[in-house]
């Protein structure tokens, strides 16, 4: 075999030269064979290029939506910087109530006669009728405020008739009731005149408990029984000392819709016709 020539070796060398340069083909090659012959080289590669692509969409969707938001932005900004009677291009929400007034402005008062005085209502006011003394303004758990300054408390109950009011207790001891039931005085009957209440829910007051109403001339035709905070019925007895030997008509109810209704009756009838007999909101009935 014939050895290489000079020439043949001058002209290797130059293109192993040539091979060396980084933009050469050959150096493309055998950078090409070094990556293939390395088994973990391509998948880092390739990780690294995914996870630099979905930093770029992110920052893509970024750029979008900081775009769209200052879009929108300057759309709202626009017609206010617009002239004042350019209408705005921008769809509006129809209103819940279509109906429902624009303002609440009503106007100058009315200085028509037709208007409503409600003062001009109160018929017994228009009739120049007078409230009496003994009307009732409050009730309160242990007494009552009447319409002349008077207030009771401490448990009593009132009596209203004939345009007066007394203390009504007869559930409280007193000296007289002591020293009667002290002397044996059966004709009295129990002397302090408890219990009222029996267990059937029936208030049952004993004659000498009204002994006004007897001495009373002229009787009142309706008579108003306020039982405290419930309404307790009058027992059989009671009601027919009232009706039959008194001959006064009676209504029971609670004390304060008898306060009430005695207010309004009294103001109808007058004070001779209406009594009232009210106990506190506060009596237990015993």
């Amino acid at each position: 075999m014939r050895a290489p020539s000079a020439d043949l070796l001058r002209a290797l060398r130059r293109a192993t030269a040539a091979g060396a340069a980084p933009g050469s083909p050959l150096a493309l090659r055998h950078t090409n064979l070094s990556r293939a012959q390395s088994p973990l080289a391509m998948p880092i590669t390739r990780r690294q290029k995914y996870h630099h692509s979905s930093q770029l969409s992110l920052a893509r969707r970024v750029r979008a939506l900081s775009t769209t938001t200052t879009a929108a932005a300057q759309n709202r900004q626009a017609p206010s910087s617009s002239q004042p009677g350019t209408p705005s291009t921008a769809p509006s929400r129809p209103p819940i109530n279509p109906r429902a007034p624009k303002t609440h402005d009503r106007g100058p008062a009315s200085k028509e006669d037709t208007q409503t005085d409600f003062s001009k209502m109160d018929i017994l006011a228009a009739a120049g009728v007078e409230e009496p003394a003994t009307s009732i303004d409050a009730c309160t758990s242990d007494g009552f405020h009447l319409n002349n300054g008077v207030h009771t408390s401490g448990g009593k109950g009132v009596m209203l008739l004939g345009g007066e009011a007394f203390v009504w207790t007869p559930w409280m001891y007193t000296s007289t009731a002591a020293a009667a039931a002290a002397a044996g005085d059966s004709s009295r009957g129990n002397a302090t005149f408890t219990p009222f209440l029996s267990p059937r829910g029936l208030l049952t007051f004993p004659p000498q408990t009204l002994g006004l109403l007897s001495l009373l001339y002229p009787k009142p035709d309706l008579l108003l029984v306020g039982t405290g905070h419930r309404l307790w019925m009058l027992s059989r007895e009671t009601r027919a000392y009232i009706s039959e030997e008194l001959g006064i008509k009676v209504d029971v109810m609670d004390t304060p819709n008898a306060a009430a209704a005695y207010n309004l009756l009294v103001m109808e009838r007058g004070v001779e016709e209406v009594g009232a007999i009210l106990i506190p909101e506060g009596w237990a009935g015993r």
